[in-house]
């Protein structure tokens, strides 16, 4: 997936622990030939092969229940985001490599393949059918949440109580380690001048992720474009967001993280409003203005869990 994934365990013997995170670690591993787009031979890539062909092609459970959850979100989003972006985000990690932006031509090409719509789900037979030859899946802004939660149900059936699981920066917890209050998270907030400032938070039996352009990007003609492209107009995002969310389980805070980014502060602040246990902050800078939205939730986490 593109990632790293750390596991953190207490437990009452090493061997247990050193045992159940070798079995997370497998978990981890066989969603990675799952989901990855990387991987040629992943089963979502054999996927996007066939896309165009009019061949409905049988599912994994996995794969099933991701791609389902995934369009399910692009219709909440109303496509900011889009499992389908497959096309256009190849063209900017290609950006990035060579620090040359994509033509208007190719992003236009690329754009064409990008749809949701396009994915025709059968719920009886569990098969996916992708109408447009071309088109590229990428589970990059929902498969990252969806590992470190199945990793943790591994733990959790292991007997192991109080763990953190971490994919890239998408990371959920159970149980606080013995004697704490919960589990302690470092964010970076952006604040006036690009500076970052760092705070620290106590979460239990919850998932947290971040987006933004803060390692990810690439910078031309003085214009920093981010690694999360705006599905709308196939362009890498140039406002700096930087969106943190805090919710139930890593899947959640993955998509939302992500979405909230891509969605204008006022949609986003409407999306938040309307899912229950969670918190987010999200912070864009236009035209040099920073704007900043704590959801009432988030900003109760640094009143109320004091370390």
């Amino acid at each position: 997936m593109g990632t790293l994934f750390r596991i953190v365990i207490y437990a009452d013997s090493e061997p247990k622990a050193l045992a159940a995170a070798n079995a997370a670690f497998r978990r981890i591993e066989e969603l990675n030939k799952v989901l990855s787009d990387y991987d040629p031979n992943s089963e979502l890539s054999h996927l996007s092969a066939a896309s165009g062909s009019g061949c409905a092609v049988s599912l994994s459970p996995d794969l099933w229940y991701i791609l389902h959850k995934a369009l399910q979100v692009s219709k909440q989003t109303q496509g900011a985001f889009d499992v389908t972006i497959g096309p256009v985000v190849q063209l900017w990690r290609r950006a990035r490599r060579q620090h040359e932006l994509p033509s208007d031509t190719a992003i236009a090409r690329a754009k064409r393949l990008v749809g949701y719509r396009h994915i025709i789900l059968n719920l009886p037979a569990k098969t996916a059918r992708l109408r447009v030859a071309g088109m590229q899946l990428d589970m990059g802004a929902i498969g990252k949440g969806y590992a470190v939660d199945e990793a943790m149900k591994v733990l959790k059936a292991r007997n192991i109580k109080s763990a953190l699981v971490d994919g890239g920066g998408n990371i959920v917890v159970s149980r606080p380690p013995p004697g704490t209050k919960g589990w302690i998270v470092d964010l970076q907030t952006l604040q006036g001048g690009n500076q970052l400032e760092s705070k620290k938070i106590i979460l239990k039996h919850q998932g947290i992720a971040t987006s933004g352009d803060l390692y990810q990007y690439v910078e031309v003609n003085n214009t920093r474009y981010s690694h999360i492209v705006n599905p709308y107009t196939g362009i890498g995002l140039t406002d700096q967001s930087h969106v943190t969310v805090i919710t139930k389980n890593g899947t959640d805070a993955d998509w939302l993280s992500t979405s909230l980014s891509v969605l204008s502060l006022a949609d986003g602040k409407a999306l938040i409003k309307k899912m229950p246990q969670t918190a987010a902050i999200i912070i864009k800078n236009n035209n040099d203005v920073l704007e900043q939205w704590q959801s009432k939730r988030y900003k109760r986490y640094f009143k109320n869990n004091r370390l």
